[in-house]
């Protein structure tokens, strides 16, 4: 069986789409056999980041390693069993076009709460939650006190990923491997950045999950997606030295395949 990666969040700008193609394509560049789909139906940012990066490639005359993609194929409705969600149909579907000939599926999720959404959290054996370092973006996971910044009580995503995690208990499959990514940190060690990292202390034992520093705030990303490009391509495209900046990028991407913990896989690039 394919080991799943979804990578998820309610909230759009954190670097769910970035986060995706890198540690997609990191796993791909590394030998791994990596299927890939897109649950934004609307938006796709995923799937047109990988489109780039096909059509860049075919441009160039390259072969640049990657995920195998696959849409959403199209159901009938006609097919479909009393009470059956079209929806289930089509990831259903996905899944078992690639789950067969991959290590591993990474599912991107939308920034929002879908049906997709919500199914493909119960699939996960590794959750991956980008969020921006800032406490907007800490309420998607709990709900504190603006005087005492105490914890009040889990958020609306974190119940929706302990829903994902009873679904699999019933169905007797081992439990999720939450990781929750800190994207867009600062340089500088700043009051905020240490709040953050202190209340996601807390919040990750009370409501199981591991946090890791992700990627932060570099102009190298936005350069990226028009080309499909990810750090690791960049000697591939011509750049023989790398400056400070895309060396320090480097070595977050190397951490968060680390911090991961994929079975059977070693961030050896």
């Amino acid at each position: 069986m394919a080991h799943i990666i979804v990578v998820g969040n309610e909230k759009g700008g954190s670097g769910k789409s970035t986060t995706s193609m890198h540690i997609s394509t990191a796993l791909a560049r590394m030998g791994w056999k990596v299927g890939a789909l897109d649950l934004d139906l609307r938006q796709r940012s995923f799937a047109r980041y990988l489109d780039n990066r096909r059509v860049f490639s075919e441009g160039q005359g390259l072969t640049l390693a990657g995920p195998v993609f696959r849409e959403l194929p199209q159901v009938d409705q006609a097919s479909l069993e009393a009470g059956e969600n079209i929806y289930d149909r089509r990831l259903s579907a996905a899944l078992a076009g690639l789950e067969g000939d991959m290590d591993f599926i990474l599912i991107d999720c939308p920034g929002s709460h879908t049906r997709l959404s919500q199914v493909a959290h119960s699939l996960a054996d590794t959750l991956v939650t980008p969020l921006n370092d800032s406490f907007v973006d800490f309420d998607l996971l709990a709900r504190i006190d603006p005087s005492t910044g105490k914890i009040l009580g889990p958020s609306v995503y974190s119940e929706m990923v302990w829903s994902a995690r009873q679904v699999r208990a019933q169905a007797g499959l081992p439990p999720i491997d939450w990781l929750v990514v800190r994207n867009r940190l600062g340089p500088q060690a700043m009051h905020n950045k240490k709040k953050m990292g202190d209340a996601l202390d807390k919040l990750s034992k009370r409501i199981g999950f591991r946090a890791s520093a992700g990627f932060s705030e570099r102009v190298i990303f936005r350069e990226l997606f028009p080309r499909g490009l990810t750090l690791l391509d960049l000697g591939d495209v011509g750049v023989e030295r790398l400056n400070i900046s895309n060396v320090a990028a480097r070595q977050e991407l190397r951490d968060l395949i680390t911090n991961l913990r994929l079975p059977g896989v070693t961030a050896d690039f």
